[in-house]
C-alpha cells in the first residue's frame, strides 16, 4: 500500500499503482452532494496526475448501489454546492475524461441517474450480476443535458439513449452489457478480482501509449462539453420552475408526480 487519505464523503487508496476511490454514502445508496462532487473532483485530481498511478478505480460503499445521482434530499431548486446548478457536474465529467489513465467504474447494485452517467463516462464499466442502471431525471424533475444523453447515445445507440432517458426503465447487467453499456459482467463474488485482472494488464501497458489513446478517442466527442455547459444552463432555469419542484417533492414524499399540472 502506497497510501491512503481519509475524506468525508469517499474513501481514497493508492496500491500497487492503482488508485481507487469510493464514494462513501451507502445510507443514501452513494447518492453525491455538492461536497461529495468536490471531493470527487480532488480525489481524481490527484490520481491523474500521479506518475506513479497507472489506473483509477471509482465505486460505491457497500453492496447496494454504485451511485444513484444527486442527492434528492439536497435538492430543492438547485443543489448545495457550487457549479450552475449545484453541483460541479461538468468539471467532475472532464476529469474523468482528461485524467490521461483509464478510469475504471467497479459496480455493485444501482448506477441510477448521474451514477449511470459517472458509468457511462469511465472508460470502462465492470459490473456484478446486481448491477442496475438507467436514468430517473424525467421521474424528479431532471435531466443531464450533456455528457449523460449526447454521449450516452454514442456509447448505446441513439434509439436506445432516447429509450433509457424517455421510459427511465432500469437495466439489469447483462442487458446493459447486450448494449454496449458494460464491458463485462461477473458474478458478484468474483468482481474484485475482476476488476484487479483488468487493472494489473493496463499496469503492464504502455502510459504513454494509453493516454495518447484516450486522448484521441476523446477528440472525436470533446464537443459535447460545449453542449453540456449551454444545456446546464437551461437545466438551472428549469429548477426554479414549479415543474422541476414537483419532482422532487414527490420523490421526497414518495408519491407519483404531478408534472402536468405544472407545464406551461
Amino acid at each position: 500500500m502506497t497510501g491512503v487519505s481519509a475524506y468525508t464523503d469517499l474513501l481514497y487508496e493508492e496500491r500497487d499503482g492503482i488508485a481507487t476511490i469510493t464514494i462513501n454514502r451507502p445510507e443514501k445508496l452513494n447518492a453525491f452532494r455538492g461536497k461529495t462532487c468536490d471531493e470527487l473532483i480532488d480525489a481524481l485530481n490527484r490520481a491523474a496526475w500521479n506518475a506513479q498511478i497507472g489506473v483509477i478505480v471509482l465505486t460505491g460503499a457497500g453492496t447496494r448501489a454504485f451511485c444513484t445521482g444527486g442527492d434528492q434530499s439536497a435538492h430543492d431548486g438547485g443543489y448545495d454546492g457550487r457549479g450552475t446548478v449545484g453541483l460541479p457536474m461538468e468539471a467532475l465529467h472532464a476529469i474523468i475524461r482528461v485524467a490521461p489513465k483509464p478510469v475504471i467504474a467497479k459496480v455493485r447494485g444501482y448506477a441510477i441517474g448521474g451514477g449511470n452517467v459517472l458509468a457511462t463516462l469511465c472508460d470502462l464499466t465492470i459490473a456484478a450480476e446486481s448491477a442496475q442502471f438507467g436514468q430517473v431525471g424525467p421521474k424528479v424533475g431532471s435531466v443531464d443535458p450533456g455528457f449523460g444523453t449526447a454521449y450516452l447515445a454514442r456509447a448505446v445507440g441513439e434509439k436506445k439513449a432516447r429509450e433509457i432517458w424517455y421510459l427511465c426503465r432500469r437495466y439489469d447487467a447483462a442487458e446493459a452489457a447486450t448494449m454496449g453499456l458494460v464491458n463485462k459482467v461477473v458474478p458478484d463474488d468474483q468482481l474484485d478480482a475482476e476488476v484487479e485482472t483488468w487493472c494489473r494488464e493496463i499496469m503492464d501497458r504502455s502510459p504513454t501509449a494509453i493516454a495518447i489513446a484516450k486522448r484521441s478517442f476523446n477528440a472525436d466527442s470533446d464537443s459535447i462539453a460545449g453542449i453540456g455547459a449551454l444545456g446546464m444552463q437551461a437545466l438551472k432555469l428549469y429548477y426554479e420552475t414549479e415543474e422541476s419542484k414537483e419532482g422532487v417533492r414527490a420523490f421526497n414524499e414518495k408519491r407519483k408526480p404531478q408534472f402536468r399540472k405544472y407545464a406551461k
